[in-house]
């Protein structure tokens, strides 16, 4: 697909995160289509603006892979995807699955991180 990249657009990093109220496949899956849909909204993202999202999870989340979740939503089947284990910190908050995604955006806007649930501690700045 041929996209003219003019002046008007750029390419920026998005950072997000959730926590899951458990670790079960679908305890996972509703927290992880709560968050993409966010991201998309926030940002007002078409599925073609997204370029990748690397996900990353806490050691304590281990039922389903959040990729595989986001990648049959919101018509993201063409999105680089990618799991990882959070480095484990002692007193990091449990449950946690945080995201950035590589996206184009419109040079007017600037990015809308969105931190979720009990994510919202991580950044308050951006809440």
């Amino acid at each position: 697909m041929n996209k003219d990249y003019s002046n008007n657009i750029y390419i920026t990093s998005i950072r997000g995160a959730t926590t899951s109220t458990g670790n079960t496949s679908l305890e996972i899956k509703n927290v992880v289509v709560e968050l993409i849909d966010e991201l998309i909204l926030r940002n007002k993202l078409e599925p073609e603006n997204i370029l990748s999202i690397t996900f990353t999870v806490t050691k304590d989340l281990d039922a389903c892979f959040p990729a595989s979740i986001a990648r049959k939503c919101c018509g993201l089947d063409s999105v680089a995807f990618l799991d990882c284990q959070q480095m484990h910190v002692p007193d990091d908050i449990d449950n946690c699955i945080r995201l950035m995604a590589l996206v184009i955006l419109p040079k007017s806007s600037s990015p809308n991180h969105p931190y979720l649930r009990g994510a919202s501690d991580l950044r308050t700045d951006r809440c």
